[in-house]
């Protein structure tokens, strides 16, 4: 029996399923009840304008949609072809050509007005005494944050005060990365050589998560971030403990790895000399990196941070042991290479590193 020609084969049964199953994947991979970084329900003003300005595009498509598809169905079933008719054309049809221009003409139009007015109101850099500047700098696979205003920096952990306009400053050192906290604000690029700008804030407390959103290479997906929303006087008391100096152990194992950081081990582990103050800052301790070309996350209140490296792992004991054991198995294409420590290293690391409150 053969197969008649220019008749495709029916799919089987088990084709059919996985196709069914690929179906309901899609309808309900957008119905979680916990997305923290679901832009469909913002947190803030901006994200709020822009979501706005999803919504009316989005139901104009579908309109759109539905209408072009019915008509194509109509005309497909009322102007076909048939025995002893031939299908009708409307090539050549001024006025149905005209109506064909005219109407995406002015939907399009239409769809314009809000969207400039949305892109100026979310560009615009905020006024006022309360304005929070934040300069954020890109880096394979982190987040810098600098407050000009209070003279600190911290990495991947930003804080921000509620009912508050926050300017940010972005800047990149590496390749473009994308910065992006989808229920505050919008996607904004990180390109090195060219400074961007974004401006958003948080009505109320809580904490918001965000990523890079333009691929950057091996550890793309893990470099997040986490935005804390807090009221005006727990933010101000969190900035004041930030800007203050670490307080530097003077004896036991935490003296041990304070000194490891600093001059690197005596039986020359870490190649090249001092390993950890050629890429980290801790603001107290003695020749303890400078702040310009920083390669590696300013540490000086490391222990008060809930994670680390991107925001990825949680700040707990095991996890920085395990990542100083070996920094690229838990993050590939990190620049902390695997240092080759010792256990008693390690220990006395961790002693120093977990003191930096």
């Amino acid at each position: 029996m053969t197969r008649k020609a220019g008749r495709l084969p029916r799919a089987g049964p088990g084709l059919r399923a996985l196709a069914a199953a690929g179906v309901v994947a899609v309808a309900t991979a957008g119905c979680s009840s916990h997305a923290p970084q679901d832009f469909l329900r913002p947190a803030g003003p901006v994200a709020r304008d822009e979501g706005n300005l999803w919504n009316l595009t989005f139901w104009i498509a579908v309109a759109i949609f539905v209408i072009v598809e019915g008509l194509i169905v109509f005309a497909m079933l009322r102007y076909r072809s048939r025995p002893g008719r031939r299908a009708r054309q409307f090539h050549g049809n001024p006025k149905l050509e005209a109506v064909l221009v005219v109407v995406p003409a002015l939907l399009l139009a239409g769809i314009a007005v809000p969207t400039i007015r949305t892109i100026f109101t979310v560009a615009a850099k905020p006024t006022g005494s309360n304005v929070v500047n934040v300069t954020v700098t890109a880096h394979q696979f982190w987040w810098q944050f600098d407050y000009p205003d209070y003279g600190f920096s911290t990495a991947n952990e930003l804080h921000i005060p509620t009912g508050a306009p926050v300017y940010f400053t972005l800047k990149g050192v590496d390749v473009i990365h994308s910065f992006w906290i989808p229920r505050l604000a919008g996607k904004q690029d990180v390109v090195p050589g060219h400074v961007n700008h974004l401006a958003l804030s948080a009505p109320h407390p809580g904490l918001y998560r965000g990523q890079c959103t333009e691929y950057c290479g091996l550890s793309h997906a893990n470099m997040r971030l986490r935005v804390y929303a807090e009221p005006p006087a727990a933010f101000q008391a969190w900035a004041e403990h930030e800007s203050q100096d670490a307080s530097i152990p003077r004896s036991g194992a935490a003296a041990r790895g304070a000194d490891l950081f600093v001059n690197g081990a005596k039986d020359g582990t870490f190649p090249g000399g001092p390993a950890c103050v050629n890429c980290h800052a801790i603001n107290g301790l003695r020749n303890a990196g400078t702040r310009p070309g920083l390669i590696g996350p300013d540490l000086t209140h490391f222990a008060s941070r809930d994670t680390f490296a991107g925001a990825t792992y949680s700040n707990t004991e095991s996890n920085l042991r395990r990542w100083l054991e070996d920094p690229p198995a838990m993050k590939p294409g990190s620049d902390m290479p695997d240092l080759g420590l010792t256990r008693q290293q390690i220990d006395d690391l961790v002693a120093f590193l977990e003191g930096l409150k």
